[in-house]
């Protein structure tokens, strides 16, 4: 497979043009994308085309619009890539249960999406929700849909990068109005046991991470000289030693080596975990100026980033894989086979993403 080359996005053309894959159809992936695309201002600064089953988001129309009042997007005025799928996997996708044929379809809907922007045919892609144990029950050992894109995009650093805009507004009673604070926050480890993470982390890769940070800063958002925050590993950061040592060991060194080799950034750290979250959480619910909080988080392990990006924007946040030659994001919720077909899935996060892959791209295309 060819690599994507940005040079396919041409600032002549400004309205972005997104992949949106339908995720596994046994879950809520296809209500979502119905709900996100019912939205006018979802769709108004982009051209959204679904990658998936047309018979099975039908289906799922039909069904919902018979049971529910909610507005939803009409299969019939949607631009769909229809991906044709083997009879039996079709036959055998029972909503509400994750299984071999679910797993094979969004798998297909995926290498679909992947191979059209490659191609050129769309400028990044938004990911429906998938369940990485019916990709393993179809045969597909993937530890997620990060690495499948990587993969196919010859892409060798990626990380995963999650972002949400506040809703809130305002300060207390008699403070000055503000709004849209945007949260950043980059795991510099994922889907790895605990026990593992003291081992996997290296300066080496911290500094690979810390690139892909700022680059992503700099080229999607616009930030040149960011301020970014950096977690330690132990409580307290390791009290000098007492609670652990690799801040001690190797984590402070490095912050030390980097502000030299950085001096355009501001890099905090290594800040104890449980502070860390502190002045995000009031730049968040506005009760501080957005300017007292940093650009974005450095967060060492899985729990230490998502419990309080998912604290504070369970139902808007967005995973954003940086490092991949195009824009790609994706909810930050599962397939929720328990509440599959019922009519009552959220799809805040669905349209933040499409709405965020639309912004990204947008500012790639001021830049080139």
């Amino acid at each position: 497979m060819s690599k994507f080359n940005e040079k396919n996005i041409t600032s002549v053309r400004s309205r972005p043009r997104l992949a949106l894959t339908l995720g596994d159809p046994a879950g809520i992936g296809p209500e979502v994308i119905l709900k996100a695309l019912r939205d006018p201002e979802v769709s108004k600064s982009c051209d959204v085309t679904v990658v998936g089953s047309r018979d099975l988001l039908v289906e799922t129309y039909t069904k919902l619009q018979a049971e529910n009042s909610q507005p939803l997007a009409n299969p019939a005025e949607l631009s769909i890539l229809d991906v044709l799928l083997d009879k039996h996997i079709q036959d055998e996708i029972i909503i509400g249960t994750g299984n071999a044929a679910s797993g094979a379809a969004s798998f297909a809907y995926m290498e679909t999406a992947i191979a059209s922007t490659v191609a050129g045919q769309f400028d990044g892609i938004v990911t429906g929700p998938i369940a990485k144990s019916a990709w393993k029950a179809a045969g597909y050992n993937y530890p997620g849909q990060t690495e499948l894109l990587a993969e196919k995009s010859g892409a060798k650093r990626v990380g995963m990068l999650f972002v949400a805009r506040s809703p809130f507004g305002r300060l207390p009673e008699g403070a000055s109005p503000h709004s849209g604070w945007t949260l950043r926050t980059l795991l510099a480890t994922t889907h790895i046991p605990l026990s593992q993470v003291p081992k996997v982390l290296t300066p080496q890769l911290m500094t690979e991470k810390l690139d892909l940070l700022v680059e992503c800063l700099e080229k999607d958002f616009g930030l040149q000289s960011a301020r970014i925050v950096i977690a330690g590993l132990n409580p307290h950061s390791g009290e000098q030693g007492q609670l652990g040592h690799e801040e001690q060991d190797w984590l402070i060194p490095w912050i030390e080596q980097e502000r030299k080799n950085r001096p355009n950034l501001q890099l905090q750290g290594p800040i104890p975990p449980d502070t860390m979250w502190v002045k995000p959480g009031q730049a968040w619910y506005g009760s501080i100026e957005p300017s007292k909080a940093a650009d974005a988080y450095l967060a060492l392990y899985h729990d230490q980033g998502l419990i309080p990006v998912k604290l504070m924007a369970f139902d808007r946040a967005v995973n954003t894989s940086i490092g991949l030659p195009f824009v790609r994001t994706s909810p930050d919720h599962g397939t929720a086979f328990d509440i599959a077909g019922k009519g009552i899935a959220d799809a805040t996060s669905m349209k933040a993403a499409i709405q965020l892959a639309a912004e990204l791209v947008s500012q790639r295309l001021k830049i080139m």
